[in-house]
Formats: structure tokens, sequence, C-alpha cells
């Protein structure tokens, strides 16, 4: 994620080319070159460095080893809604200490394609994108929020990184890359990969829904929950709806609907400002706020609520 007062740093990456060419690969290569050095990212570095992975061999178990992690960090760290994370209670605890061993260290030789095509893949995207944002909270010593810095959250979500099937993959490169469908970042031209990139090959469908199952560390961010690839669906439609639900304000007065602003940074995943609507009353409980917009549809003004990018625990990253 980024913010709508970050600038767009690669104006050149608007140029007319056509999508594919070695001209627009180009450009993508060099904007990546220019945006890793400007933020400080070792495109070598990666948390899972130096792992050793001893007898253990790379499997699709791992996908299901990475989804228990998640499961017993839950009861051991989080609040029951998986909304508030004691990052110190983290770094000590036994299921964290078990992910980096028993995940961590073969994940630089799992090769995601060994998963069955569709919501197998996407599950474990998500749940390792979870994972890797708590994982990177506590080696990049964030105390306050992911944004903190001389470039905010531009450098958190470049630096924070794994290193898959020998492929560095960056919370950025999960979202936009694999999960949006290599939309790219909607405050940075371009697509995530270019046509040329071998992680172009992990490209999902998208499926807007997975806006509201992965946790970027701020507490305005959907909670924590870890996602199984025979029940994708179903979890996604509560992680949406729960979402929605609790966020979603109508004013009727003012013709208003208060959302989040998910909704504005990625408007058009969802269709434009109708599509968002659309998506609001699909995903209401049948309620006054879903005949509010039902009756007055398309015509209403969406207002994006502050985004609250505080650390989204009860207990400092480092001492």
């Amino acid at each position: 994620m980024i913010n709508e007062e970050s600038v767009n740093l690669i104006d050149i990456t608007k140029m007319p080319v056509r999508s594919g060419s070695s001209f627009f690969d180009a450009l993508i290569r060099a904007r990546e070159f220019l945006l890793n050095t400007i933020s400080g990212v070792d495109d070598k570095s990666v948390v899972n460095r130096n792992m050793v992975p001893g007898d253990m061999k790379p499997s699709t178990d791992l996908a299901e080893k990475l989804k228990q992690t998640l499961d017993d960090l839950k009861i051991s760290v989080m609040d029951a809604e998986g909304v508030n994370v004691n990052h110190e209670a983290l770094r000590s605890s036994k299921a964290y200490a078990a992910y980096h061993e028993e995940c961590l260290a073969v994940l630089d030789l799992f090769n995601p394609e060994e998963l069955k095509p569709g919501e197998a893949r996407r599950a474990f995207w998500i749940n390792l994108y979870n994972a890797l944002v708590m994982d990177a909270v506590i080696d990049l010593r964030v105390q306050r929020s992911v944004t903190e810095g001389r470039l905010g959250m531009l450098t958190f979500f470049r630096k924070a990184a794994y290193s898959v099937y020998g492929r560095r993959m960056s919370l950025e490169d999960i979202e936009h890359g694999i999960l949006r469908a290599n939309r790219g970042n909607p405050y940075v031209p371009g697509v995530q990969f270019s046509s040329s990139d071998s992680r172009s090959e992990w490209v999902l469908p998208i499926d807007v829904r997975i806006h509201f199952a992965i946790n970027c560390g701020g507490r305005s961010c959907p909670p924590i929950r870890s996602y199984s690839p025979d029940k994708l669906y179903e979890q996604l439609d509560i992680a949406a709806r729960s979402f929605v639900h609790g966020t979603v304000v109508v004013r009727p007065e003012s013709n208003e609907v208060s959302l989040s602003k998910i909704f504005r940074w990625y408007q058009a995943d969802f269709g434009g400002h109708d599509g968002v609507v659309e998506f609001l009353i699909n995903n209401l409980p049948n309620d006054s706020r879903r005949d509010f917009l039902r009756t007055f549809g398309v015509n209403v003004r969406l207002v994006y609520e502050p985004y609250n990018w505080d650390l989204n625990g009860y207990g400092a990253a480092i001492d």
C-alpha cells in the first residue's frame, strides 16, 4: 500500500508504450532500480536470509504449515479479533520460532506452482503476506508505524521481503504483482512485473475481496486471519462483509457514504465509483444503510475516512 501524499516518482513510465515490449520492460526495470535506490532497498536483502533448511524438503505441506502458524500466532500473540498484535510476545513466542524453523528455512526452495491452481495459490500468498508483515515489523525494528522513516510506507513495503524459490518477493510484489493481477501500485506508474520477469509466472486473477484479507500493519487494516484453499471463497466473503459492515457509515442528510480509503486507493479494482457502490450494496447486511444505497445508488457521494497507520499492536516491536 502507498498513500496519496506520496508522489509519482517515475513519470517517464507514463509514456505511451506497448505493454510487453522490450522498451516497456526496460522502463519497469529502471523504475524498480530507482525506487530501490532512493528508498535504500537492497534487492538481495530478505527476511529469510541465511536460514539453513536442514533435512527438511519443500513440499505443498509448507502452505498448510504456514496457515497453522497464523492460527497458532493468533492464539498466542493476538487479540481474539486478530486486530492487535503483541509484537514483544511475538518475538519470543514458540510459534514464531517454529515458523522460522519449519517454514522460512525451506521457503527459498519452495515453488508455489506446485500448489493446485486457483484458491490454493491465492490462500498461500494471502497467508504469506500477513506473516511477512508481522515478521518484517520485528526484522526492520518498526516501533510506531510502518510509515515511519524518510519515505514512509514506500520503504517498508519494498524492504519487507522473503525469498521464494530463489526470487525476492516484497510486500509490494505479493500485493500488486501476485494478488492484484500485476496491476501495479496505484500510486506508482506501470505494472509491478515486466513481461520478462520470471515472477510474472505466479500472477493470479484478481479477486477484489483480497483487499479485506491482507493486513498491512496499521490500525485501520482488516484483521489478521488464516485462509484455507477449501474454504477460501466463503472466508473471503466473510472478510469482505465483516469489514464493510464495521466501517461503512451512511449520512442520508448529506447524501454521503463514509468508508475506508481502501476503496479510494483501489477504486479501479472495484470498477470505479459505480462499482464501489455496487460492492457495498452486495456486502452490507440487510439494514438501513443498504436500503439507502439501493434507493440513491451511484448518486451518493463517497467520503473516505483518514487511514490510521499506527502500528496495530500493544507492545513495541523493539525494546
